[in-house]
């Protein structure tokens, strides 16, 4: 961020003079061409899910998240309903576009439209959705609505520091490294430090034109292999 002076001869940020707080996120469908994103609902949505994650052969993929992975259709079904309850963390279904079934979620949360801040997390992707095309489109449906339609200025990331899959994820999509906060979290009876990633807004029109790139019917083939990666978009968008 460029520095000016004051009048005192200290150094301030820029100024923000057209700004004002950003409205909350909508809770209605997001429509993409892999998948669409629904508020989750537990009638709709439970059942679902409890079959994708079912699809996994262990627990490993709740070793970072806040909650542990349900044992029936009842605990998920009342953790879901919990969760579609809540509006922040806001969470979302994903919906494979074929089949119809939703096979994970993921939140907005920490919204604060004051300042134009929101973050991404709870992904919670089955095996059904984990290293698809969907599972980049429904990570960028929710950077198009923040940035795009409700105008933020930041969009974050949070994971634990020993969490390298989640960090490789969010380099990947194009988030810059920003450090790590130590013991900024106590969950499951364990210390957590956090990494913290972000995207704001002068990074998001390179990064939309490469998701939109990576995304299009002509980078996959006839098997729905990618042609060529986002990592490669990306950099040529920059």
């Amino acid at each position: 961020m460029p520095a000016r002076q004051n009048d005192f001869g200290q150094s301030i940020g820029p100024d923000v003079p057209d700004w004002s707080p950003r409205a909350l996120p909508p809770r209605q469908p997001i429509e993409g061409r892999f998948c669409t994103l629904e508020p989750l609902d537990v009638a709709r949505h439970a059942d679902d899910l409890y079959a994708a994650y079912a699809q996994a052969p262990d627990a490993r993929d709740w070793t970072y998240l806040f909650s542990e992975r349900s044992a029936d259709l009842e605990s998920i079904r009342a953790h879901a309903e919990r969760a579609a309850k809540s509006t922040d963390p806001m969470h979302f279904a994903v919906i494979d576009r074929q089949s119809g079934r939703a096979v994970g979620t993921l939140a907005l949360m920490r919204i604060d439209p004051a300042h134009g801040s929101i973050e991404v997390g709870s992904v919670t992707f089955s095996p059904l959705l984990k290293q698809t095309p969907m599972s980049t489109e429904a990570q960028y449906l929710l950077m198009k609505l923040a940035f795009d339609e409700l105008g933020y200025r930041r969009y974050e990331w949070k994971c634990d520091n020993f969490n390298e899959p989640s960090k490789r994820a969010a380099t990947r999509l194009g988030f810059q490294f920003e450090g790590v906060f130590r013991q900024a979290v106590v969950y499951k009876g364990r210390s957590r430090d956090t990494a913290w990633f972000s995207i704001i807004d002068s990074d998001w029109p390179a990064l939309r034109t490469a998701f939109e790139r990576w995304l299009a019917p002509g980078n996959f083939d006839a098997q729905g292999r990618q042609r060529m990666s986002l990592d490669k978009f990306r950099l040529a968008s920059s």
